[in-house]
């Protein structure tokens, strides 16, 4: 009896799933763009720019559009990048100079 093994040569590659942002206008008429995990955004003087920041950001991404008003939510934990080791240095501190 033959056994049925799956074959990953015909299975298309996977993909990833593309970044959701939102767009929109706040109560200020700036745009606003932010993703849907909330780490990513910003405000802009006009939507073109807000467009070139969301292409800017990822390869594969899918805007939506806010039709009422969109405040930047900033409440969101920050994203750390992990720390880049620096050879250790010694700093010298200046001293502060007074002026009369």
């Amino acid at each position: 009896m033959e056994s049925t093994a799956m074959n990953n040569d015909n299975e298309p590659p996977s993909c990833p799933r593309p970044a959701v942002f939102m767009i929109g206008q706040d109560s200020h008429g700036n745009w606003v763009v932010q993703d849907k995990a909330g780490i990513r955004g910003g405000l802009f003087v006009d939507r073109a720019e807000a467009l070139r920041y969301i292409r800017s950001e990822s390869a594969r991404y899918a805007v939506v559009t806010v039709t009422g008003c969109l405040e930047l939510d900033i409440s969101a934990p920050a994203v750390m990048a992990p720390a880049v080791m620096a050879p250790a240095r010694s700093f010298s501190v200046l001293a502060e100079r007074r002026v009369a």
